[in-house]
């Protein structure tokens, strides 16, 4: 018996040691993971943390480099702006004027002497982009400097044709005095007080003929002049105030086309482009007798050829 319990104590004692073994074993086990794990994410803590000093470092040079960079090129403008001479907006503008004036058919002085820049108190839709503004009894004013280049343009365009194949209708008294000049120098056939109706058109009339032009100083006076060069499929050059309907009209000259100082001016410029562009010989009296108060076209006749 006693045998037995001494076996039974020895058995156990051997399963304890074998428990403990194993304990043991687990213990260490446990150990290498915990010190695995902790070691991955003290290795994962130290690389962000390093990543973040990284970009802490990285961000504080760029800015300063930027800053660097702006005082560098501040610097630069400074030094620059010393050695160029700036030109204020307002005297470009005017030295632009200046220019333009320069190459004006006239004097801008001549313009508004002729008052060819007054327009009446009605404007057209197709004479609103060259009005410049209003005054306070209500006239219209174009713009001078579009006056000058519409004429221009004008005189360019009458150059095209020859003087046998253009008419010039004017029916306002207060042009005919130079109309009659502008016909008598530059040898353009004119109808002044009344445009025989149908001459263009009317092949059984005597006095028919074929033209390529006709100038129509104002569309409502010279209403049956448009209206035969237009049905016929020629060309017109009109001269428009504020109140003329351009419509019909394959080049436009805007400017006062009722008062003579006006047409004066504008009939002068025309004869002496024209004669200049035809290199016509002649003679041509200066702007003061086309824009005079005298009716006396002899006396500028005598001044002609």
């Amino acid at each position: 018996m006693v045998k037995i319990i001494d076996e039974i104590k020895k058995d156990i004692k051997k399963g304890v040691e074998a428990v403990e073994e194993v304990v043991e074993k687990g213990a260490e086990v446990i150990e290498e993971v915990v010190e695995k794990l902790t070691g991955k994410e003290l290795e994962k803590t130290a690389e962000k943390e390093s990543l973040k000093t990284e970009e802490k470092s990285s961000e504080v040079p760029k800015e300063k480099s930027i800053e660097e960079r702006k005082k560098e090129l501040l610097e630069k403008v400074k030094k620059l702006s010393k050695k160029v001479d700036v030109t204020k907006t307002e005297e470009l503008k005017e030295k632009v004027k200046i220019k333009k004036r320069a190459d004006m058919l006239i004097p801008l002085e001549e313009y508004v002497k002729a008052g060819i820049y007054l327009g009446t108190k009605v404007v057209t839709p197709d004479m609103k982009p060259f009005v410049y503004r209003r005054r306070a009894d209500g006239l219209a004013i174009f713009n001078t400097d579009l006056i000058d280049e519409k004429l221009k343009e004008g005189i360019e365009y009458l150059s095209k044709f020859d003087a046998k194949d253009i008419i010039l209708v004017c029916k306002r008294q207060a042009g005919w005095k130079a109309a009659k000049m502008f016909s008598y120098l530059t040898g353009i056939r004119t109808f002044t007080k009344k445009y025989p109706a149908g001459i263009l058109t009317n092949t059984q009339l005597p006095d028919f003929f074929e033209n390529e032009l006709t100038i129509v100083t104002d569309s409502w006076l010279d209403k049956n002049g448009l209206n035969d060069t237009v049905n016929v499929n020629k060309k017109v050059l009109m001269v428009c105030d504020t109140n003329n309907f351009s419509k019909g009209a394959d080049q436009v000259i805007i400017g006062n086309n009722k008062s003579p100082k006006s047409l004066g001016v504008i009939f002068y410029l025309l004869t002496r482009g024209f004669c200049k562009a035809k290199e016509i010989e002649v003679k041509i009296p200066d702007l003061e007798w086309w824009t005079e108060e005298s009716d006396d076209f002899n006396k500028g006749a005598r001044k002609g050829v």
